[in-house]
């Protein structure tokens, strides 16, 4: 979860996010790269005093600048597109959870193991407990296991949604009348936020996503007692 003063990226909760943040950084060197080469070319030209009057074009330099974006660009390119690609792919899921947007709440269906279906509201801030946080923490919670591939399958009801969880690196729009599905897996235990990423009206700001991830034993367990997922 962002805290104050927190200038980085949420730590990555999935092997996606991690990669995610490998590729930030990758990219963000290059252009330090970049930068520091202009700023050194700008630079000696303001402070040298050489010039010539016969120099009136330099095929070879203007080559090397044609030619060195392209390949920049091919190493930022490379890894956006494998990342691209593996953020689309469906890993056999071990189970399916379907989320439907709603002004101003989520509705979840947990269909494998039960047919569990659930209301999550934010906790109004007159109920906020010292162990809650502020427009991020709801009155139920979705429970999924750890380190196994989950389907998650977004729609709405009524006006555009988008269901955002920054630490997975999942953002999925909710679209009325249509399903649009994204897979991930949580790396270990604990608690994520996330919230609504689409502008869907006045309370726009008060539906949070919380999610509880437990071990997978854990889960089945509660899995017995459909009752007990609702957190």
């Amino acid at each position: 979860m962002t805290t104050w003063l927190n200038m980085s990226l949420q730590d990555g909760a999935s092997p996606i996010m991690e990669q995610l943040i490998f590729f930030h950084d990758h990219t963000l060197m290059i252009m330090l790269m970049i930068i520091t080469t202009v700023m050194y070319m700008m630079t000696t030209l303001l402070w040298n005093k050489h010039t010539s009057r016969f120099m009136l074009e330099g095929q070879l330099i203007e080559t090397t600048w044609t030619i060195a974006p392209a390949i920049i660009l091919v190493f930022i390119a490379m890894p956006s597109l494998r990342l691209l690609y593996l953020m689309d792919e469906i890993h056999n899921p071990t189970m399916t959870l379907k989320a439907v947007g709603h002004q101003w709440y989520w509705s979840y269906e947990y269909s494998d193991f039960t047919k569990l279906e659930f209301d999550s509201y934010m906790i109004p801030q007159e109920e906020n407990q010292a162990s809650t946080f502020r427009l991020l923490d709801t009155d139920n919670r979705i429970v999924l296991p750890m380190n196994s591939p989950i389907r998650l399958v977004v729609t709405a009801a009524d006006v555009l949604h988008s269901w955002t969880i920054p630490s997975l690196g999942v953002k999925t729009d909710a679209t009325p009348g249509r399903l649009n599905q994204v897979s991930f897996s949580i790396n270990h235990p604990g608690i994520l936020y996330g919230q609504c990423s689409e502008i869907c009206g006045a309370n726009h700001s008060f539906m949070p996503i919380t999610i509880e991830s437990v071990s997978a034993n854990h889960f089945i367990t509660l899995s017995l007692k459909p009752k007990s997922i609702i957190s």
